[in-house]
């Protein structure tokens, strides 16, 4: 049975229209206005959507914008369904993309022989872009490879300073490739308290909770500036790795490397001095955050401290410490390395 997502403001004729298409033996999705049919739209993945244009939040045409920019929605048909008939309209809504036009009033017959056709239509284009991608898949032989296939296939997705990316016990949908700034990965503790677990800078490939299922995430992931990336679903992934041997023990290498990663920050936290554990958090930073060490960092004194496993106000005395010793330069957020030396060999 094939999904529509109606997303029409007019509470009568989206009932309506709800009962036309189900009567008619389609599984419908229903939206009170572009916003939350934008989100019904990623989450669902209908087969085809009928849209009104003049609605509260965000109108048809923003909804039909935002869509093409995601690979997992630009190729869904999208049928325009509303009363302004002047020319210029139609011309804009054509323009950025719609695949049809309705007007109301409609006959059930159009809207119904519509949505056959345009759904008859993208399956045959999805069919030829699947041999397409497959032909692609065939050259990947090493993670270079696998991050030039994510640029090209992926799924942009883009997030303001300190948004989440996707919540501790959300399924891993997809694999993730940074193409601008840094991602934070933590935990909360039974106390409330939040533990940094992993930084991720441009070029780095996270959230591979698991490469073959669609597992809970173990942790949170949040952008510390504003962030760009790109990702493919972990059913493609799949695909991927079945078809290229070399991948797969790349992708497991890099398992290795993280799990290694994560056993040295357990160990410091665990045994090594607040000095040792202030340094090494602030030397870890530089490097996700800066392409030179000496270059300004600006980060929570909160943040290093859930690095670094101390408590905030220990590690702002610390940072104090060092300003004095002219080994860091502080102000407000920002901090600068001055004696990078003394930072690598702290005890």
């Amino acid at each position: 049975m094939k999904t529509v997502l109606l997303i029409e403001d007019d509470a009568i004729l989206r009932e309506n229209t709800s009962e036309l298409l189900e009567l008619s033996n389609y599984n419908v999705i229903v939206a009170p206005n572009g916003k939350i049919g934008l989100e019904k739209a990623i989450t669902h993945l209908p087969d085809v959507i009928v849209c009104d244009i003049l609605m509260p939040e965000m109108d048809g045409y923003d909804v039909l914008q935002e869509l093409t920019k995601h690979n997992t929605t630009k190729y869904i048909p999208f049928i325009f369904l509303s009363a302004k008939t002047e020319r210029q309209d139609v011309r804009k809504g054509m323009n950025i993309g719609a695949d049809d036009y309705l007007t109301k009033p409609f006959e059930e017959n159009e809207l119904i022989n519509t949505i056959k056709s345009r759904i008859a239509k993208s399956a045959i284009l999805k069919e030829e872009h699947e041999i397409h991608k497959q032909a692609n898949t065939d050259d990947i032989r090493d993670l270079n490879d696998l991050k030039n296939f994510l640029d090209d296939n992926g799924t942009i997705f883009k997030y303001k300073k300190d948004d989440v990316v996707y919540r501790e016990g959300n399924h891993s949908n997809f694999i993730y490739l940074i193409t601008k700034d840094v991602v934070k990965c933590h935990k909360i503790d039974i106390q409330g308290k939040e533990l940094t677990t992993a930084l991720y800078k441009e070029d780095d490939l996270f959230g591979y909770t698991s490469f073959t299922q669609n597992i809970p995430y173990q942790e949170t992931a949040t952008a510390v500036k504003d962030l760009e990336m790109v990702g493919i679903s972990i059913n493609d992934l799949k695909n991927v790795l079945t078809q290229n041997h070399e991948v797969t023990l790349a992708l497991i290498q890099l398992l290795t490397d993280d799990l290694k990663g994560v056993k040295e920050q357990l160990l410091q936290m665990a045994y090594s001095s607040v000095h040792k554990k202030t340094a090494t958090t602030i030397l870890k930073f530089a490097e996700k955050l800066n392409a030179k060490p000496e270059d300004p960092i600006s980060i929570s004194r909160s943040d290093l401290a859930s690095v670094a496993g101390i408590a905030t106000e220990t590690l702002i005395r610390t940072m104090s410490k060092f300003k004095k010793e002219g080994i860091i330069e502080i102000e407000g957020r920002n901090i600068k390395i001055l004696d990078l030396q003394k930072l690598q060999y702290m005890y």
